[in-house]
């Protein structure tokens, strides 16, 4: 196969999980954002006016890029931990492995469909902010770099969850007893210079801090955590994730039966 081919067949899988997933946009695009509201309305408005400022800024406008990057993680996540899943359980990624397609090409396809749902529905839940708060843009190439490397990373994690997983449940087990901790302690509703010292340490461990923070720069302009370690952060664990999926799906592991 030439490099014209490879590009079909990357813009082929692509458009299949594009499809896969606005098809049932009801069911993949309405519920974050009506999640996202009641955030907004619980902890921006109602708890948020007691709280009064954090870091310069209204606690609204603190939380409000936490949240649409815990959106963006969740569903990127998602998208491709369920939909390589499904390929798996129904024998049809077994088509994509006989097929002369570099693995490459397939990890792209998937990770591709993942950002665009991840980005979309980043989308979704900035625009619903704005209907409560104001934000503004101190740095647009951080926004747009660290939320495209974001959904990259964690497409990634979904697409080896999918790889591992032998059962439906076992798709939700990360989201739940991972991902969700990490989120919710990963600076989204608080600074970590509000902790103890040693708290402080522990939170500077949890990879989403970096996320989360280095996308609030892009917004705010703060950050409690240096810019370029969250970069490389990212980027490392861009590059092992990406290094695993191709082994295991190179290698078949988990693939074959």
């Amino acid at each position: 196969m030439n490099a014209k081919q490879y590009y079909i067949a990357f813009r082929s899988i692509l458009h299949k999980e594009i499809v896969r997933f606005t098809r049932i946009w009801v069911q993949t695009l309405v519920p974050p954002a009506i999640t996202m509201t009641l955030y907004f309305v619980i902890f921006g408005s109602l708890i948020g006016s007691r709280i009064g400022e954090m870091g310069g800024y209204s606690y609204m406008a603190f939380i409000v890029p936490g949240l649409i990057m815990m959106s963006v993680i969740t569903n990127s996540y998602s998208n491709v931990a369920s939909s390589f899943f499904s390929a798996k359980f129904q024998r049809n990624v077994e088509e994509l492995l006989v097929a002369p397609v570099p693995t490459y090409v397939i990890i792209a396809g998937y990770v591709g469909g993942g950002v665009v749902r991840g980005l979309a529905v980043g989308l979704i839940v900035s625009l619903v902010s704005l209907l409560f708060v104001t934000l503004p843009v101190s740095h647009l190439f951080s926004i747009v770099a660290i939320v495209f490397l974001t959904s990259v990373l964690f497409s990634l994690a979904g697409l080896i969850n999918a790889i591992f997983a032998r059962t439906f449940d076992d798709i939700s087990i990360i989201p739940t007893f991972v991902l969700t901790p990490l989120t919710y302690l990963g600076g989204v509703f608080y600074s970590i210079e509000l902790l103890p010292g040693f708290w402080q340490g522990l939170s500077q461990a949890n990879p989403v801090l970096y996320m989360v923070n280095a996308f609030r720069y892009g917004f705010l302009g703060i950050s409690d955590v240096p810019l370029t370690l969250a970069y490389g952060i990212i980027l490392g664990f861009i590059a092992l994730f990406y290094g695993a999926a191709w082994y295991l799906i190179r290698t078949g592991r988990g693939l074959r039966h």
